[in-house]
Formats: C-alpha cells, structure tokens, sequence
C-alpha cells in the first residue's frame, strides 16, 4: 500500500495519502453531512452540511494519522525501523522494518494506538462538553460527538486479538512471553486472525442478503485481515525456515555495477543483452552507490526516449534500496526486500560493495533448507 501523494513529515516520520483515502471522506461527508447532522442540527442550508461532514472527515483522517504515528514513535523508540505512514481506504497502516525485538517492545508498539484513540476520544469529550457549555450550534455538538464516539469504535475493535489487529499484537507479544516461540505465537495470533477475518466476510455478506449496505464494508475488512494474515504467517514461517543463515551464505558476490550516466539505450544494447542479471547498482567513479536499475523499471521507459534518457534518472535512489551487512541474519531482511527495487537488497563491508541478495537467492536457501541436506 504505497502512498499516493506525500504530504509530510511528522517527527521524521514520511506520512502520505492513498488514492483510495477518498473512499473515506466521499462516505463521511455523505453519511454525516446529509444523513446524521441535518437529524439532530437542523435548519442549515445544504452546503453547510456539507462542510461539517468535510471538516469531520478531515479530523477522523488526523484522529487516524494520530494513532499511526503513536505505533511508529514508540517502534522507532525500541529500534526497529519505520518506513513511513499511508492513511487509505481501510483506516491507517504504518510500515515497520524488521520485528520486536523483544514481547515488551512487541506489546508498547501494539498498546500506543488503541491507547492513542481512547486519548483523542477523551479530549473530543472533553470539547463537547466545553461546547455544550458555551451554548455551541449543535452542529458543532454533533460533529465533537461523532468524534469521539468514532475514536472509541476505532480502539474497540483494534483490541479485538486477532492478528493484524493491535489486539492481535498483543496476544502474539503475551503467547512469544509465554512460550518462548515468536514463530509459534505468530502462528496462533493469525490464525485467529483469519478466523475473525472470514467471520466478517460472512457477516457482510448475510448483511447484504438482508438489505444493509454496511455489510459490503465489513466484508472489506474481513478480507483485509484474511490477506495480512496469512502472510504474516507465511512471513514467520520462511523466517524460521531460514533462521541461523546469514547474508554472506546467500548473496551473489561481486556484483556488477554500471554508470548512472548511460543512456537506456546504451545499457540495454551493451550490457544487459550480454549479461544474465535483471538488477544493476549504479556506482560513480570513486565507487559511491548512485542507485539501483532493474529491467522492470525500465520498461517504464518509452523506447523513444530511451537514448537521451541516463540510467540514475530511472534509477531507485539509494535511500531507497534495502542495505545490509554479510553478517545480518537473513531473516531480518525478508520484510525489507520490497519496494522499487523488485525485491533486491546490496550488501556493503566497511563502506565497500560486496554483493546483491535477490529473490531468486532467497528461493534457493529455502529449496535448500526444505532438502535438509545436513550442512551447516
């Protein structure tokens, strides 16, 4: 779920927007400008209602930008890695590198946003109540109630213990204390997940059977939580099929680079027609990384513009590219292979390109560990 349009920082954290974030503010400015303020607010010109359902809209998507940074804050403050913020259809989603460390860490970062709702829904009591007192319109009342009753729902059912979920969180950081098995609290954490996921889908789908439109939205969810999941187990489970390995047991050595200053045109007549690789870093002359070329980010280049068009200019940038040292566990790294660079990751020894980690790296570690063949 890749951001849209960039809308800032907050805290050194990247937040952006969704295309699909419109989906929320077309629903709230319908449902509550036309359908629940004009019930308790009336006798207000139609526009009217129309701007507090916008303005309602705009303070449920910071309510939800609140509870997303307080999960990102508190990670960064236990040391994994935060990639950035996307507000979309479904709510908010925070993007963390890597997993707790520890079931504390596992449980502060799960805790922070259902607890950062509950907050925003206190202080939009507390306005209401503040408002109620000064004689406000009660269409102010009316946007100041749906707030903080929304919060309250929102941290509700982020408590629920099923994986994606906060609540979920929790419970795999309660069974990992218990156990002594992150995989194995994963394991029972999403598969209560998936139950409360396809128990959604159904309720949504008797819900349209019966009349209630609402159903569609439940569904959604549902199928939401199915999908994170099952590959969050898939995610645990290829991790512990490949714990102990390190980076060096499975990067390609030495890779070949090119200059960020050839011309599309020229790397694929000259190099990539003579090489087997479909990934590239691009280093200058004193061995600096530039960035990274794939053949999937070069289709994107119309074959006109190919010649007057130089590689760094379609290159993923370095801030971008996944790097690691040869003694990282490769397990930590499978969360962070995504992104422009098609799933590849470099390799660096004392500021010195050693070598690539693909897919295809990935896949034959796993086909060798699934062999059992014994060595270490």
């Amino acid at each position: 779920m890749k951001a849209t349009i960039q809308i800032g920082r907050f805290w050194s954290v990247c937040v952006g927007l969704h295309w699909s974030v419109l989906v929320i503010v077309a629903l709230l400015m319908s449902g509550i400008g036309f359908g629940q303020l004009p019930v308790v607010a009336a006798g207000h010109a139609w526009w009217v209602y129309l701007v507090a359902g916008f303005v309602t809209a705009v303070f449920f998507l910071v309510s939800l930008l609140a509870h997303e940074l307080a999960h990102a804050l508190v990670a960064r403050r236990t040391g994994q890695e935060v990639e950035g913020i996307t507000l979309w259809m479904l709510g908010g989603l925070a993007s963390l590198k890597g997993q707790a460390r520890t079931p504390g860490a596992e449980f502060r970062v799960a805790a922070v946003g259902p607890a950062t709702s509950l907050l925003v829904a206190l202080v939009s009591g507390a306005a209401l109540l503040l408002a109620g007192t000064l004689d406000a319109d009660p269409l102010v009342l009316g946007v100041l109630v749906y707030l903080a009753f929304i919060n309250v729902v929102l941290a509700a059912f982020n408590l629920v213990p099923a994986a994606p979920l906060d609540g979920g969180r929790i419970l795999r950081s309660a069974l990992w204390a218990w156990w002594d098995d992150p995989h194995r609290a994963t394991v029972w954490s999403t598969k209560i997940g998936r139950g409360f996921g396809f128990v959604l889908i159904a309720l949504g789908v008797w819900s349209l059977f019966t009349g209630f439109a609402g159903g569609l939205w439940w569904s959604l969810i549902g199928l939401f939580i199915v999908t994170m999941a099952s590959a969050e187990e898939r995610q645990s489970t290829l991790g512990r099929m490949l714990e102990g390995l390190r980076v060096r047991d499975v990067m390609t050595p030495e890779p070949e680079t090119v200059d960020g200053g050839l011309s599309v045109s020229s790397f694929l007549q000259d190099v990539a027609l003579a090489r087997r690789h479909s990934a590239f870093p691009l280093v200058d002359e004193d061995g600096a990384l530039q960035g990274m070329v794939t053949l999937g980010r070069l289709k994107r280049v119309a074959p006109g513009q190919r010649g007057s068009v130089a590689l760094r200019e379609v290159a993923c940038e370095p801030k971008d590219i996944p790097l690691v040292q040869p003694d990282d566990p490769l397990a930590d790294l499978l969360t962070r292979m995504n992104g422009c660079t098609d799933g590849r990751a470099l390799v660096f020894e004392e500021e010195r390109l050693v070598g690539i980690v693909s897919p295809t790296d990935i896949s034959r570690a796993v086909s060798l560990q699934g062999l059992n063949t014994g060595r270490a």
